[in-house]
Parts: structure tokens; sequence; C-alpha cells
């Protein structure tokens, strides 16, 4: 059981951390190294030294990001990619085992709302299509709730100007191509590639987007066959598309041996793309969380696995998603599914 940290600025301690029960890994990354530069290894080892003094270990990197020109497919991205498997060579040098990764074009994980009211009082992440569709991209980012990374309106429109010649087939063709010369350096450096899937599964602001069912997953394990290159099966974003099946996909990826990473959330969709998140247990969403994990435990997952977005309860403040009471009950919540499938005979 591993826990998200986002490094000595998380209003999170990594002594609170270690006070929840069973928690043993974190999961982090080097927030400040510009996108595409390679990773210094004695900053990597610098983090991990401060969380093993906390009594814990850095078992993931979530996430090296990948350059947008990577992305785009633009003669700069061998240079882009050589850097990117140095960090990957560090990771390895350290023993870190898993690199959580993503192939969104622009726009990472997307809410529209950050603190949406439930019932019980508390709030939680909210996406609704029509909110965003409300957007003014002209303005550059500034319209997006808690957007992380800071586009000007200039910026912006250049990015997405750029991407109208992309398309999910060229899409495909250019995380072929990066996939083709990381993955045999991920192997090399003993780490294991695990994409996100998109988040939410579906195009936005008229980008494609195509890691969101399960044959996308399929097709992306296939575009490299090696046991290095696999995927981070998240409930939450999957279980926003009522299509996907998430214990069938998460029994056939077992099968293949390509899940290295697990986050797992409950989501409700309340329409057509449109979701809120919810609390962990599978009667409080929409997705069964007992049976994915069961398909885990039955295909012989021993990949780390997280807590993933969690609500704000209690009166607690922080990073929207990221506070450490909701998503330590969802840790509590998952090593007790977990213990009932492993006493189950």
């Amino acid at each position: 059981m591993t826990f998200r940290w986002f490094g000595p600025a998380d209003p999170i301690p990594l002594a609170h951390i270690r006070q929840i029960p069973g928690v043993r890994g974190v999961v982090s990354a080097l927030y400040d190294i510009p996108v595409g530069a390679p990773w210094p290894r004695e900053r990597l080892e610098r983090l991990g030294a401060e969380i093993d003094a906390a009594g814990l270990k850095l078992a993931v990197v979530e996430s090296i990001p990948v350059h947008e020109d990577i992305k785009l497919g633009r003669p700069t991205r061998d240079k882009l990619i050589a850097n990117y498997c140095q960090s990957v060579q560090a990771m390895g040098d350290l023993g870190i085992a898993v690199l959580c990764y993503n192939f969104m074009p622009v726009f990472d994980w997307m809410r529209t709302d950050l603190a949406m009211p439930l019932a019980d009082g508390s709030t939680a992440l909210a996406y609704d299509d029509r909110a965003l569709a409300r957007v003014d991209l002209a303005r550059g980012t500034g319209d997006l709730p808690g957007w992380a990374t800071t586009y000007t309106a200039d910026e912006l429109q250049a990015l997405l100007a750029a991407y109208r010649t992309v398309d999910a087939e060229r899409l495909w063709d250019h995380l072929a191509y990066f996939l083709e010369r990381v993955v045999p350096a991920a192997e090399a450096a003993g780490v294991r590639m695990a994409i996100h899937p998109d988040d939410p599964p579906w195009s936005i602001f008229g980008l494609p987007r195509i890691i969101c069912r399960g044959q996308d997953l399929e097709r992306l394990v296939r575009l490299v066959d090696s046991p290095a290159n696999g995927v981070t099966f998240c409930t939450g974003s999957l279980g926003a598309l009522p299509e996907n099946d998430l214990p069938a996909m998460a029994r056939r990826l077992g099968e293949m041996r390509r899940i290295h990473f697990a986050h797992c959330r409950n989501v409700r969709v309340t329409g057509e793309r449109q979701f809120h998140e919810t609390p962990h247990p599978s009667a409080l969403g929409g997705v069964d969380l007992g049976k994915v994990l069961r398909a885990l435990r039955d295909t012989g997952f021993t990949g780390p696995m997280r807590p993933d977005h969690g609500r704000m309860i209690w009166g607690e403040r922080g990073r929207p998603g990221y506070g450490l009471y909701d998503r330590a009950l969802g840790a509590m919540y998952l090593q007790g599914l977990w213990e009932g499938l492993s006493n189950d005979h």
C-alpha cells in the first residue's frame, strides 16, 4: 500500500503518512525539474533519502512528464526522449521500480469543480462536459479550476493549433515512437513503465485522447511487447466511462501480467460525460472495487497500490483531491478488501 506525497511543499508531512496502518510506500516525483530536462540522480536520491528517513520507501515515480514535442512528433523529440531515458536510468540505479506516466495532450487530469458539496457535507472533485464547454481558452488556462500547468493565452493557442494536425492515429504513432525507445531503456534499468489512463477518458477541447478503454490498454501493451511496458489500472479514470467493465479489464490485463500499479478510487456517473468522485467503498459509487481487487488478486498482482483522490472531510483544507483523512480511510478500506480476499479460500 502506497500514498501520494507531493514533496516538502505538501501540507501533509511524511510523519502523518507513516501513521496510516499498512502504508509503507510513497509515490512522488521531482516537481521542480523543467519538463523535458533529465532528472539529476542526486536529486532523486535526496528525495528517496528523505522518505527513507521517515520510515517509508519511494516505491513509484509519478510522474516524469512527457514533453509536448514528443506527443506532437516534432524533430526535437529524439533529444527529449534521450533525456527521458536518462531519468529512467536514474530511477533504476536507485532501485525505484515503477514509473507512472501519461500521454494526454496539453492537459493532464481535468475537473470542472474542485469542491462539489456532497450530501454528507464533504466536498469532492467533479466533472461536467457542459461546464467545460463554457471555459474560454482564449484567456489561457486561468479559467480552469486548480490547473497546475500555467499557459498564457498565446502559448495555449499555439499548442492547440499544433495539435490540429495530430488526430488519434497520429498520436498512437507518436506514442509508439516514444515507447520503442524508452521501454528498452526501462527494461535494462529494471523499471516498469505504467501508463495512466486519460482522465476523463474522452476527448476534451478537441484534443485526441487514446488511453480510455480496455482495447486501448491492450493495444498499448502490444506496441512494444515487453514486460516493462504496462499500465496503471486507475479505477476512477476508467470508471467514468460506463461502457468499461473494470473487473473484466483488470482480469484480462492481469492475466497478461501488464498491470504494474493500481490507483483505486470510486466515481459516480450522473449524466452524459458527467461524474463526481465519491468515498472509496463500492456501495457509495459506481465501481465495484471488491470485484476489481478480486481480479487483481486472482491474476497474481503484487505491485504497488494506492488510494487515489479523496474527498475533503472533517474540515480539512489542502490540495483538492489529496487531503489526508479520506485517502487514509481509502487505504484502510482497500487493505480490508485485500485481507478478506487473501483469507477467502
